[in-house]
């Protein structure tokens, strides 16, 4: 499987899936109090940070993977929704319309981008090992 995502995609997925887990618990985290560790304006993303950091705790929590704790979310489910949380990171401070904050609209833009690296580098299948 490894050599064919290599193959596939023209890049090796080097981010183990435990570390994955690992740093959604802390991205969860640190989206929660980013509003007061970094002083948004908006009180629009501050409750939206609050949200979707408690969403991203969610999900790490309930996927099936080393770092999951009730294991109920099958892991394919989980990287959809990966990408769903890379779509509402980008999207929300234009949508919500806090733009103009820079911190939180820096802070939105930052994170997703950061979690869209981190998901597409990500080793989701245990690489398989030449017979």
């Amino acid at each position: 499987m490894a050599r064919k995502d290599r193959r596939e995609t023209g890049r090796r997925r080097t981010v183990p899936l435990a570390l994955h887990g690992l740093i959604e618990y802390g991205e969860g985290i640190l989206t929660i109090i980013s509003p007061f560790l970094f002083g948004f304006d908006s009180n629009g993303a501050t409750v939206l940070a609050i949200a979707i950091g408690a969403a991203v705790l969610v999900l790490a929590v309930v996927t099936v993977a080393p770092t999951g704790l009730s294991r109920t979310l099958p892991l394919a489910s989980h990287v959809v929704l990966d990408y769903v949380l890379v779509a509402i990171w980008i999207s929300f401070p234009f949508i919500f319309g806090f733009s103009d904050d820079g911190t939180a609209l820096a802070y939105f833009l930052i994170v997703g981008v950061a979690h869209l690296l981190m998901t597409v580098s990500t080793r989701f299948h245990k690489a398989e090992r030449p017979a």
